[in-house]
């Protein structure tokens, strides 16, 4: 049974040509804390809200006011959206998700897709921290290859980024996926500092500073770990023990 999925929304602004960002998380924190930086640096508002009854029953509170635990974020000079979430959907929900982007995504005239993600390194590669490209066309690889982002020329992607791949090479629709390969002691939030510099480049339209992010690494990281460990909490049936301490 496909679960349904639906968007509240809470306002309009005129995104065509827009860039959606995926800010669902696959295994690490690198997708929500590029996601949630990008909100924060761009100012981006809060323009609706993804719902399912297969989504943790939680609501996320920011600045004494509750969210959904699945938001959608956008500017209108920025050309920006963002799709964010701080749990981890389960994987039967990959597919309506990244559905549900598609259709957003022609909806509202946005031209692209970039879903950011991350694969661990062996101890002996010559690099701690890289970022790669795969895209799902032939205009993103052409574009990746002007920029001088290095390809992906073997791996796996899973969850939504790799659905949003497949499917944005059948239907010929602008996806690509940057994958910050890492050696394990690299934190989560320097791999997403360096994907949105890579977001920067392929998206002139904004202006990233990313070095708070640098700064603050360890901070940010810790913050989006209790989030996710909230939200799985609550996708957990309790045992009576649980529920009468």
């Amino acid at each position: 049974m496909t679960e349904k999925i639906f968007v509240h929304k809470f306002k309009d602004l005129r995104l065509e040509g827009a860039a959606i960002i995926n800010g669902f998380p696959t295994g690490g924190l690198v997708s929500t804390i590029a996601a949630n930086y990008l909100i924060g640096a761009l100012k981006l508002d809060q323009i609706g809200a993804i719902d399912s009854e297969a989504f943790p029953p939680v609501s996320m509170i920011y600045a004494n006011k509750p969210k959904f635990p699945a938001r959608i974020y956008a500017g209108e000079e920025s050309k920006i959206v963002v799709f964010l979430s701080e749990f981890t959907p389960f994987p039967s929900l990959a597919r309506p998700i990244a559905e549900l982007m598609f259709s957003w995504a022609r909806e509202h005239g946005c031209s692209r897709i970039i879903a950011p993600e991350v694969i661990g390194v062996e101890e002996e590669t010559r690099s701690s921290l890289e970022v790669y490209g795969v895209g799902s066309t032939d205009n993103t690889r052409e574009v990746m290859k002007k920029l001088g982002i290095k390809r992906l020329v073997r791996g796996m992607i899973t969850g939504i980024s790799g659905v949003l791949l497949n499917e944005g090479r059948r239907i010929g629709f602008d996806v690509y996926s940057l994958v910050a390969a890492v050696k394990p002691e690299v934190s989560d939030a320097r791999a997403a500092a360096k994907i949105i510099e890579v977001i920067g480049r392929l998206t002139p339209t904004i202006k990233i500073d990313v070095e708070p992010l640098y700064e603050e690494a360890e901070k940010i990281e810790k913050f989006i770990k209790r989030l996710r460990e909230q939200a799985k909490a609550a996708t957990e049936p309790a045992t009576l023990s649980e529920m009468y301490r």
